[in-house]
């Protein structure tokens, strides 16, 4: 396992559930919230996010093979919480800009306030 495997797995425990408290609200960060491929649980995942028109960029320093990259990828988008506002994301596009992978999601519009994933 590598330093960046290590660092994500500190995140994923240590860091993601302290930035869950704020994240959703404190640009440029955002949550990303969207379900497993194989257990069909919601998940919420902080992330540096930003946006530019109706397009949501956020950076992977961690690399495009990550779990809720893969789950987004697959369901063909999620909800992204950014400022206090859940958006509908869709047409996940997973590229390389340089040394580090970026993900495009394309806003559709506002989710209805329900209940956000756990």
């Amino acid at each position: 396992m590598g330093f960046a495997d290590r660092l994500a797995r500190f995140n994923r425990v240590v860091t993601n559930p302290i930035q869950r408290l704020w994240a959703g609200w404190l640009p440029p960060f955002a949550i990303v919230e969207h379900t497993g491929r194989k257990t069909g649980r919601q998940y919420r995942t902080p992330v540096s996010a930003f946006v530019k028109g109706d397009t949501v960029t956020i950076r992977l320093p961690y690399g495009t093979d990550r779990d809720w990259v893969r789950n987004l990828v697959a369901a063909g988008g999620g909800v992204i919480r950014r400022r206090g506002r859940r958006l509908r994301v869709t047409e996940p596009q997973v590229s390389k800009d340089g040394r580090v992978g970026v993900l495009r999601l394309r806003i559709a519009g506002p989710v209805e306030d329900g209940p956000p994933a756990t």
